[in-house]
């Protein structure tokens, strides 16, 4: 496996961190929030095997400082596009959890024409999809909660990584900023000309069922498939619903990685 130190490119006013890992067909690999790309570590290598891994740090996550923006999903779909244009990368596949699932689903649908297949785990497409309780603890999140989240990994991450540590505080409100906006991108799903595999845990913040409508969306699980494949969407789309996982491990699995690239390849 080749490595590649990491670099930064100057994108959309953004000081966008990345690494490059082994060989093969692109693909760029997006963190969740609060995380940062070093998150896949333990997966990564089964990434690598086969593929040039394209590692990026998402606005104000890990080694990219924030800048005066909102932390909107569309912005940073902007800035991956931009990177795949700075990288002269030719049709990379991009793969995404929960926030980075949000990013890697909008750059399919705002930049079509820059990607060959999008994968994306434990991201839903309307806000009321999650449990109630998960949306009352998301209506939580604010600065004012950065010395309680102290004693998470993610704030060692963050501090340990970011160039502003003390904007800690800071990305708290900006991602209880953005969770109290409402959405529904039920129409941008069906309009979606790129392949799409949607995978979720079976015990995730949106039930199974969730998910189910996504694919359905994307005229999938509408009738028998067919003995050579023929009922399945004509897009390519496909839906994993993986065993014993939860949002907050999935993410983590072997098998996750083994789906994704199932599809990919």
């Amino acid at each position: 496996m080749t490595t590649t130190n990491g670099q930064y490119a100057d994108v959309n006013g953004l000081h966008l961190y990345y690494e490059i890992h082994g060989t093969g067909r692109p693909l760029i690999l997006l963190h969740g929030g609060l995380g940062a790309g070093e998150m896949y570590g333990p997966i990564l290598p089964a990434f690598t095997e086969n593929h040039q891994v394209i590692l990026v740090d998402l606005q104000g996550h890990g080694r990219t400082a924030d800048i005066d923006r909102p932390l909107d999903v569309a912005l940073m779909a902007d800035d991956i596009a931009a990177l795949i244009d700075h990288l002269g990368l030719d049709h990379p596949d991009v793969v995404g959890y929960s926030m980075g699932g949000g990013v890697a689903f909008q750059v399919a649908v705002r930049h079509p024409d820059k990607i060959r297949k999008v994968v994306t785990a434990s991201t839903h497409i309307r806000t009321d999809a999650i449990y109630a309780e998960m949306r009352e603890q998301q209506g939580q999140v604010s600065g004012a909660a950065a010395e309680f989240m102290k004693e998470t990994p993610m704030y060692e991450s963050y501090a340990r990584l970011a160039p502003r540590p003390e904007d800690f505080p800071r990305l708290l409100d900006k991602i209880g900023e953005v969770m109290a906006i409402p959405f529904d991108y039920s129409e941008e799903v069906r309009a979606l000309q790129v392949p799409w595999l949607v995978i979720a845990a079976d015990a995730d913040m949106a039930p199974p069922s969730h998910y189910v409508e996504v694919f359905a969306l994307l005229d999938g699980g509408l009738r028998d498939g067919g003995w050579t494949g023929e009922g399945r969407p004509k897009g390519g789309h496909s839906l994993a619903i993986l065993p014993g996982l939860t949002h907050y491990d999935i993410f983590m699995s072997p098998l996750f990685v083994s789906t994704a690239l199932s599809f990919l390849d």
